[in-house]
C-alpha cells in the first residue's frame, strides 16, 4: 500500500532533483560540485522514487539498466583520457574547446569525465539500492 502524499511529492520531487544534479555537474569543473556529487543526487532521487512506486516503476523510469549506465560512464571516463593520448599529451591531460559555450563555458574532457563519474555513480548506487530493494 502506497502513501499519497509520497507518490505525489515524488512526482514533483524527481524532476526538481535531478535538474539540481545536472546543475551540479555543470558547475564541478570550476567550483565545488562535480560528477560524484551530482550523481549522487540523481541516485537518490530515482531511489526515492523507487520507494514510491516500487523498484519495476524505476527501472521503467531510469531506462537504462543500472549496468548499462556503469559502462557508458567508464567508456565516457576513459575516452576523455585517451582524448588527450591522441593528441600527443599524457594520458587525462585537460583539453577544452578554444570558444565557450553560452550556458556551459568553456567545455573540454574534463567535463566529459566529470559526465563519465556522474554516469558511473548513478550506475553503482542504484544497481546496489534496487538490488536491495527487490529482495
Amino acid at each position: 500500500m502506497g502513501s499519497l502524499i509520497l507518490s505525489t511529492a515524488t512526482r514533483y520531487l524527481l524532476p526538481l532533483l535531478l535538474l539540481f544534479s545536472v546543475f551540479l555537474l555543470i558547475r564541478g569543473h570550476n567550483e565545488p560540485g562535480g560528477g560524484f556529487v551530482g550523481g549522487l543526487v540523481a541516485a537518490a532521487a530515482f531511489a526515492l522514487y523507487a520507494i514510491a512506486y516500487g523498484v519495476a516503476a524505476a527501472r521503467q523510469t531510469l531506462g537504462l539498466d543500472p549496468g548499462r549506465l556503469i559502462g557508458l560512464g567508464l567508456l565516457l571516463a576513459v575516452s576523455s583520457g585517451i582524448i588527450a593520448l591522441a593528441a600527443g599529451l599524457p594520458f587525462l591531460t585537460g583539453l577544452w574547446h578554444p570558444q565557450p559555450v553560452p550556458v556551459l563555458g568553456k567545455i573540454g574532457t574534463p567535463l566529459l569525465f566529470d559526465l563519465g563519474v556522474y554516469l558511473t555513480v548513478i550506475g553503482v548506487v542504484l544497481l546496489i539500492i534496487l538490488s536491495l530493494m527487490e529482495d
